[in-house]
C-alpha cells in the first residue's frame, strides 16, 4: 500500500473543506434561485445543479485559511448558509414580485378564480402566466451564468467565514421586500388604472341609469379589457422585471431600483 506524504494529505484535506464550505452557500442559494429553485424541481436535480455550480465557482475564489475544529465548523455552517439564503432570498423576491402583480391585476379585472390552481402556490392565472413567461425569459437571458457570477461576487461582499452584521442585514432585507411589493405594484399599474376607469364609469351610467343592471354590461368588458391588458403589457413587464433582477444580480447591496 502507498503511503501519501503529510503534505499531500493536508493539501487535500483543506481542499475538502473549502468545496464544503462553497457547497454549503451554493446548495442554500439554488434552493431559492429562480427557475432553478422552483419547488416542482426535483430535489436530485437541485442537488446536481449545486453540485455543478460548486465546481465552477471553487476555482475562482480564494482559498481561506481554516484550521478544523468544531467550533469553527459550527461557525462555517451557520455563516455560509445563512449568506446563502440571504441572497438566494433577495433572488426569490423578484418572483414574489411577479406573483403579487398578477394577483393585483387579476383582482383588478375580475379574473382572480380562473385557473387559481394551476400552480405549486395558490396564484391567480394572470401571475402563473406571469411567473412561467418571467422565469422563461430570466433563463433564456442567461440567468445560470449570472448567477455563477454573482456567486462568485459574494465572495467579495461577503468573505468565507465572515458573519454579516445584524443591523446591516436587516436593513437591506426590509429594503428588498419593500422593493418587491412596489416592483409589483409597478408592474401592476396598467390593471389597476383600467379597473379605476371601469369603476368609476359603471357608477356614472348606474348614477343616470339605475334601473339598467350595468353589472352585467360591464362585466364582460373589464374581462376583456383585462385580457387585452395581459396581452399587449406583458412584453413591457416582463422586460422591466428582468432588467430589475440583473441589475440586483450585478449590484445586490446598491440602491433601490
Amino acid at each position: 500500500m502507498i503511503a501519501l506524504p503529510p503534505e499531500l494529505l493536508q493539501q487535500l484535506g483543506g481542499g475538502l473543506w473549502q468545496l464544503f464550505a462553497v457547497f454549503l452557500r451554493v446548495s442554500a442559494l439554488v434552493s431559492l434561485l429562480p427557475a432553478f429553485g422552483e419547488r416542482s424541481i426535483p430535489v436530485r436535480v437541485k442537488l446536481g445543479l449545486s453540485v455543478v455550480f460548486t465546481l465552477i465557482i471553487l476555482p475562482a475564489i480564494r482559498p481561506p485559511d481554516f484550521a478544523p475544529g468544531f467550533l469553527q465548523i459550527v461557525r462555517l455552517v451557520g455563516t455560509e448558509v445563512l449568506v446563502g439564503m440571504a441572497l438566494g432570498m433577495g433572488l426569490r423576491l423578484f418572483v414574489l414580485a411577479l406573483q403579487t402583480a398578477g394577483s393585483v391585476a387579476a383582482q383588478s379585472t375580475s379574473l382572480s378564480q380562473l385557473l387559481g390552481g394551476a400552480a405549486a402556490d395558490p396564484v391567480p392565472a394572470m401571475g402563473y402566466l406571469l411567473t412561467l413567461a418571467g422565469l422563461a425569459l430570466a433563463t433564456l437571458l442567461g440567468l445560470h451564468i449570472q448567477a455563477a457570477r454573482f456567486l462568485i461576487n459574494s465572495y467579495m461582499l461577503f468573505p468565507m467565514g465572515t458573519v454579516p452584521a445584524a443591523p446591516d442585514l436587516s436593513q437591506w432585507g426590509v429594503q428588498q421586500i419593500s422593493h418587491s411589493f412596489s416592483l409589483a405594484f409597478a408592474l401592476a399599474m396598467p390593471f389597476v388604472i383600467a379597473s379605476l376607469i371601469y369603476n368609476l364609469a359603471l357608477g356614472v351610467v348606474n348614477r343616470a341609469m339605475p334601473q339598467l343592471m350595468v353589472a352585467f354590461v360591464g362585466a364582460p368588458a373589464i374581462t376583456f379589457a383585462g385580457l387585452f391588458l395581459l396581452f399587449a403589457g406583458t412584453p413591457l413587464i416582463l422586460s422591466v422585471w428582468a432588467d430589475d433582477l440583473f441589475a440586483f444580480i450585478n449590484n445586490p447591496v446598491g440602491p433601490a431600483r
